[in-house]
C-alpha cells in the first residue's frame, strides 16, 4: 500500500470514529455541564496519553514544536469540544451538520496557509459542492434559528480546521499519536483543574447513556480517533484527506439509525452518493 492510499485508509478510520462524537456529546451534555464535559474528556484522555508517552519513552518536543502543540491543543482539545458542547444546547443536530459541512473547507484552507499545500482550482469546486450538498440536506431536515448557536458552531469549525491542519503538519516529523498525546498532556494541568472545579455535586442522577457518552468522547473522539486522523492527513495530504469529513454526518446518521432505530431515507442515500462523488473529485485534483 502506497503512502497516499494509506493516508486515505487511516483518514477514513479516523472519520468513522469521529462520526460518533456529536451523538455522544448530545447524550452527555444532557446530564453534564458543557465546561465539565470538555474538561473531563480532555483530562481522561490526557492521563492516558501521558501513560503512553512514558511507556514508550518518547522524547520531549522542541520549542517550536511546543508552540505548534499549543495551537493544536487550543483547537481540538479545548476549542472544538467546548464550543460544540455549548452550541448543542442552542441548535439541533441537523443544524450542526450545516456547519460541520464547512469543516473540510476550513481544514483545506489552513492546509494551504500552514501546510504549504496547493490544491488545483477544481479541488475547491468539488469541495465547495460537497459542502453545499451536506448543508442542503441538513436544511431539509428542519432547522431552528439561533444566533448564539450559529456563532458557536462557526467558531468551532474555524478553530478545529486550524487544529487539524497544524497537527497534521506536525505529524510529518513528530508522529500522529505523539502529536495528539503531547497536545493532551500540555492541556492536562488546566483541564484537570477545570474538571474538578466544574464536577457535579453528585453523580447519582447521571444516567448510563451520559456516562457512556463521556467515555466515548474521552477515549475515541479525544485520543484514538486522532491517532488515525493525523496520520492520514500527514500521509495523504491535509486538503485531500480532509474531504472525508464530508461523509461524517451521514455515518453519524447511520449510527443513529442502528442504535436508535431512526429511519434512513432515500434522499439520505442519494445525497451520500453525491458527496462520495465530490470526495473522489476533490481527491483527484488535490495535488
Amino acid at each position: 500500500m502506497d503512502r497516499a492510499t494509506a493516508g486515505w485508509v487511516n483518514g477514513f478510520i479516523g472519520m468513522l470514529i469521529f462520526s460518533g462524537s456529536l451523538p455522544a456529546t448530545r447524550v452527555a451534555v444532557i446530564a453534564f455541564d458543557p465546561v465539565f464535559l470538555t474538561a473531563a474528556r480532555a483530562a481522561i484522555a490526557g492521563l492516558l496519553a501521558l501513560l503512553l508517552l512514558l511507556i514508550f519513552r518518547e522524547k520531549r518536543p522542541s520549542g517550536s514544536e511546543t508552540v505548534s502543540l499549543v495551537v493544536v491543543a487550543l483547537g481540538v482539545v479545548v476549542g472544538f469540544p467546548l464550543l460544540t458542547a455549548l452550541a448543542l444546547r442552542h441548535v439541533t443536530s441537523a443544524h450542526s451538520i450545516v456547519f460541520i459541512a464547512l469543516l473540510p473547507l476550513a481544514t483545506a484552507a489552513f492546509g494551504v496557509l500552514r501546510g504549504g499545500e496547493r490544491p488545483k482550482p477544481l479541488f475547491w469546486l468539488f469541495s465547495g459542492l460537497g459542502s453545499l450538498l451536506v448543508a442542503a440536506f441538513a436544511i431539509t431536515q428542519g432547522l431552528t434559528a439561533s444566533p448564539v448557536g450559529d456563532g458557536l458552531m462557526l467558531a468551532a469549525v474555524i478553530v478545529c480546521g486550524l487544529g487539524y491542519a497544524e497537527g497534521a503538519r506536525l505529524s510529518r516529523t513528530l508522529g500522529g499519536w505523539q502529536v495528539i498525546s503531547w497536545a493532551l498532556v500540555i492541556s492536562l494541568p488546566v483541564m484537570g483543574v477545570a474538571a474538578v472545579a466544574f464536577m457535579p455535586v453528585s453523580f447519582a442522577e447521571v444516567g448510563t447513556p451520559a456516562v457512556l457518552g463521556l467515555a466515548y468522547v474521552s477515549l475515541f473522539s479525544m485520543l484514538i480517533g486522532f491517532v488515525f486522523w493525523y496520520r492520514g492527513l500527514a500521509q495523504g495530504g491535509i486538503a485531500a484527506v480532509g474531504q472525508l469529513q464530508l461523509l461524517q454526518p451521514f455515518f453519524g446518521l447511520a449510527l443513529a439509525a442502528t442504535l436508535l432505530g431512526e429511519a434512513v431515507t432515500s434522499m439520505m442515500l442519494l445525497v451520500t452518493l453525491g458527496v462520495i462523488a465530490c470526495v473522489a473529485g476533490a481527491r483527484k485534483f488535490a495535488r
